[in-house]
């Protein structure tokens, strides 16, 4: 085979480090991104957080100069900023585009705005006028309500200062506080107490059976502490566990003594409410099953469900819509929220050191300012983008949020990216954890998407509105004749809305709504 030399020239896409990390900072969420500034800030020294309104020499009209240093001058010379043009503004349909800057002698913009979207931000927005991201306790007493969340009491701790009352033995002590550490998060005792036992290592059986005897009676003076049912083995145990503390307090109800009875058999038939066979079981009139089954349902199956320390997800929205006018004639203005655009610029000091001398790891401190300069200019462009996204949202979904979820449309990610000029993926990584304040409440971005579905007209109808009317349908329905999904069908076609039973049934587990056998009442 003859060897030579040929010239191919072909194109490819390189993700130089600055694209990965604007994609990257795009799909994080609020919380997210406050975590990824904080780590910032941590590691690079020249990343600071505007504490006033300063005009910083380094800022993001800079980010994209070439880190370089002048060989005649021995420093890096920061380009003077050049006067320009007032920024292009974005505004939705539905609203008058309105001045949000003004601009001094040099050209460099002042943001003394209103704060809305209508106007895209600019490279000198960012280090000046946005409110800091994080909030912790202020002067006047404020408490962080992260902070509240985390202030409660675990089951163990309630449990334990319960037992401390009981005048027990350090040998009966020991076991009772064993078995409520060995609880799990609902508050049952999952292990047996013979595993349980095995775990101490006892030398012996005889051993063995003293610490099962222990644990036994340990077990019965926790299942005496509040709250009612908690150190059972089995739901049916602590339903059980919970009518009987009823019992005592009443003991001349014969529907808890029913519901004694009802809950030593399989729970499967309770689950299936088979009156008739649980009458027969339980030697009770059906009359009684009844009110014993209605009594059991106001049970808690999960003592220790309001004790879990479960951290709240609390949703701080990235986009807020207000409502300008009334009726259909009215306007929406789109805004980022303040709270979560974060205030950063170069630290001016250290970049002004590192501009008048030149010496051993110059070029090493040259980059880790570059890279700071690239970081403010990227979470620019991550604010910019859920902007835009937004803005196109609710032009789209401009019924939604005059009428509210029954008027959405039907909405894929290929529209939003064909309107912007982006890729579908952006658009999925901006919508995926960023949340909007609407006049009906607050929303993720993607629950504005959703698939079609056809009608007799032979329009779409959106998915959304299919499931609103579904809530309504069963809100509206008669407690002893649940709909069925074959009449949820039926219903919606008489809308004229095509939804198949099967299709029913999938959103109606998505709104969490029961099956009609169980949402029917006694």
């Amino acid at each position: 085979m003859k060897q030579g030399l040929a010239l191919r020239v072909s194109q490819h896409l390189a993700l130089t480090p600055q694209l990965q990390q604007s994609i990257r900072l795009l799909q994080l969420s609020t919380l997210e991104l406050s975590q990824e500034i904080q780590q910032m800030l941590d590691d690079n020294p020249f990343l600071d957080v505007q504490a006033e309104d300063i005009a910083e020499e380094f800022g993001i009209a800079t980010s994209d100069a070439r880190a370089a240093v002048d060989d005649e001058e021995g420093g890096y010379e920061a380009p003077a900023p050049a006067a320009s043009a007032p920024p292009e503004t974005s505004s939705t349909s539905t609203s008058e585009a309105e001045p949000a800057a003004d601009y001094g002698d040099d050209g460099t913009p002042n943001w003394e705005g209103d704060g809305t979207t209508e106007t895209v931000p600019d490279d000198g927005e960012w280090g000046g006028d946005a409110p800091a991201a994080r909030r912790t306790q202020g002067d006047d007493g404020e408490v962080d309500a992260t902070d509240l969340a985390r202030g409660h009491e675990s089951l163990q701790s309630w449990l334990h200062r319960q037992a401390l009352s009981l005048r027990l033995s350090g040998e009966d002590q020991g076991a009772l506080r064993y078995l409520i550490e060995s609880l799990n998060d609902d508050g049952y005792l999952e292990e047996p107490l013979a595993a349980i036992a095995a775990t101490l290592e006892p030398e012996d059986l005889e051993q063995q059976e003293e610490l099962v005897h222990r644990f036994t009676m340990a077990l019965h003076l926790l299942q005496s502490l509040d709250p009612p049912g908690v150190g059972a083995r089995s739901l049916a145990e602590c339903l059980t566990l919970q009518l009987k503390a009823l019992h005592e307090d009443d003991p001349d109800d014969d529907a808890c003594a029913a519901a004694i009875k009802i809950c030593q058999h399989p729970i499967d038939l309770l689950a299936k409410r088979d009156v008739k066979r649980l009458a027969l079981l339980c030697g009770e009139a059906e009359a009684q099953v009844k009110l014993a089954i209605a009594m059991i349902t106001r049970l808690e199956p999960k003592p220790g469900r309001r004790f879990v320390d479960v951290e709240r997800n609390i949703i701080i929205p990235d986009v807020l819509v207000t409502q300008v006018g009334r009726g259909t004639r009215a306007n929406f203005r789109v805004q980022l929220n303040p709270d979560v655009m974060p205030r950063l610029r170069v630290h001016d000091v250290y970049a002004g050191a590192l501009k008048a001398h030149r010496g051993e790891g110059h070029q090493a401190l040259q980059q880790r300012l570059q890279e700071a300069r690239w970081f403010i200019k990227n979470i620019q462009q991550r604010f910019d983008t859920i902007l835009r996204v937004s803005t196109a949202i609710v032009e789209r979904q401009r019924n939604f949020f005059i009428h509210g979820e029954l008027a959405m449309r039907p909405l894929v990610l290929r529209e939003i990216a064909d309107e912007l000029g982006l890729h579908e993926s952006t658009i999925s990584r901006v919508t995926t954890a960023k949340y909007m304040s609407t006049p009906f409440g607050t929303f993720e971005l993607k629950y504005f998407f959703g698939s079609a579905l056809g009608t007799e007209t032979g329009g779409n109808a959106s998915s959304t509105a299919v499931r609103a009317l579904i809530k309504q349908f069963v809100a509206a329905e008669s407690n002893k004749k649940p709909l069925s999904d074959s009449q949820i069908s039926e219903m919606l076609k008489e809308q004229g809305i095509e939804c198949a039973r099967r299709t029913v049934a999938k959103y109606r587990e998505a709104l969490r709504i029961s099956a009609a056998n169980l949402r029917k009442e006694l």
